[in-house]
């Protein structure tokens, strides 16, 4: 990633233009960024692609990136995933359905009174820095607007990654191939012998779902992992030792006896045993597919070796005819609205942020929500917006750049050690343990306005 900047100057924002944010994004993250900039009377735009909020949470949704289906439901439990000063309904199930959560979002935006802010149907194609200080953003309608900051809340489950490379003999078979992106309700599976590639929370919703709908399911998988039942011992799996005052340390070996109590070995339903500990990959939730497994409804396969006419051919050297692949293979972390000469996650999947969310070199640049966490992404991403906030404000100062480089070595190098090597896990955290890092972080930030703010009155005096 290399430092671009425009030849534009910031001496051309006006006294407005320098004081103004620019959300990009009404997700969840995105509805949060622009509610607490909304409560500390900073100014202002949410752009949103959609006529509505919600980003993922809208089966059906307008803005045609959302990655919802008919039967999606949330695997983090609603005490968890809520915001923290509006509480989900308690008449809501612990794990609520799409539309719900969709419901909470807009009463969320309506509460506190800021959706004349959302501008709707109107996407950001250009996001170009500026010397000195600023950024140029150009909207899909043509207009271009100058802003002090922008916080990029665009999400990261709407590029899909397919295979790569395809799988030999892909481009001949003659069945349909497609990502879980495409995937929106049991009619595309009714009848259909129906082959699901991969083992996380999507692959184990459609093939739960092809179960009750196809007329063959396969699960091909290339590695084993863990599956979390949303229950254990009758409460939500995520509110046993889940609090960020436990260390990690004595969260998960607590968790891994629990989890090996509650479901056993993988291999017990045919699945490949994991070649991990559990937390040592992103977390497959799923009540229903083991289920699904020990009745015989999904039938367990290695991975796919090749496609022969109409046949699936999996690594083992056993064979299925398909009708349907489901690739759950992922998606790609990318930012169309930059130049790839500024920033390029490229094929690595990784961006270089300051505790997951300031970029390093530029100034007044945030992201929000841009992590996968062991966890609910919505507190997280309204503690980062808190921080941006106070940023913005001066309540918080940043380490000197030095600092910020180290950290983000630091924290490469620990996801590296704990986590399986995959794409998906270059922007992984651990839910209670980055909730801490944040509120440290902020204390810290603030200490440093302190001795700042104490130097410059020594030499005043």
């Amino acid at each position: 990633m290399t430092t671009f900047h425009s030849t534009s100057s910031a001496d051309n924002l006006s006294r407005s233009d320098r004081e103004r944010v620019c959300v990009i994004g009404a997700g969840s993250s995105g509805i949060t960024a622009a509610k607490v900039l909304h409560e500390r009377g900073l100014d202002f735009d949410c752009f949103e692609l959609s006529d509505r909020v919600g980003g993922n949470w809208v089966w059906g949704n307008s803005n045609g990136v959302s990655a919802s289906y008919k039967s999606l439901h949330i695997n983090t439990s609603r005490s968890r995933m809520e915001f923290s000063d509006f509480p989900m309904p308690e008449t809501l199930p612990n794990f609520a359905r799409h539309d719900q959560i969709a419901a909470y979002f807009d009463a969320y935006v309506d509460h506190f009174g800021f959706r004349d802010k959302i501008t709707f149907t109107t996407g950001v194609e250009q996001v170009r820095p500026l010397s000195g200080g600023g950024f140029e953003v150009r909207l899909n309608s043509g207009e271009t607007r100058f802003y002090r900051s922008v916080m990029v809340a665009n999400g990261h489950h709407w590029d899909p990654r397919m295979p790569e490379p395809a799988f030999p003999g892909a481009e001949t078979f003659t069945g349909e191939q497609m990502h879980s992106h495409d995937y929106k309700d049991e009619q595309q599976l009714v009848g259909k012998r129906v082959v699901v590639l991969g083992m996380g929370n999507s692959a184990m919703d459609i093939c739960t779902d092809a179960s009750y709908h196809a007329a063959e399911t396969y699960l091909s998988h290339r590695r084993g992992v863990h599956i979390i039942p949303k229950y254990v011992f009758g409460k939500p799996y995520d509110e046993i030792a889940g609090n960020e005052k436990i260390p990690s340390w004595v969260r998960w070996p607590v968790a891994r006896l629990l989890m090996r109590a509650a479901t056993g070995p993988m291999s017990r339903y045919g699945l490949q045993e994991p070649d991990h500990k559990f937390a040592q990959a992103h977390p497959t939730m799923s009540s229903r597919v083991l289920d699904r497994l020990a009745h015989g409804a999904v039938v367990p396969k290695p991975t796919i070796q090749r496609f022969d006419g109409d046949d699936v051919v999996f690594a083992d050297g056993s064979r299925v005819a398909a009708d349907l692949v489901v690739y759950c293979t992922g998606y790609k972390i990318s930012f169309p609205f930059f130049s790839r000469d500024f920033l390029d996650p490229g094929g690595d999947n990784e961006v270089r942020l300051y505790k997951r969310m300031f970029h390093p070199t530029v100034p007044g640049l945030y992201f929000i929500g841009l992590v996968q966490p062991l966890g609910a992404i919505m507190p997280i991403s309204e503690r980062q917006s808190e921080l941006a906030a106070d940023h913005l404000q001066g309540r918080y100062a940043l380490p000197e750049p030095e600092e910020m480089n180290a950290e983000i070595d630091r924290h490469r190098k620990a996801v590296a050690r704990r986590y399986v090597a995959s794409k998906r896990h270059t922007i992984q955290v651990d839910f209670d343990d980055y909730m801490r890092v944040l509120r440290t972080e902020r204390e810290a930030g603030a200490r440093r306005v302190a001795t700042a703010d104490a130097a410059s009155h020594r030499v005043a005096a």
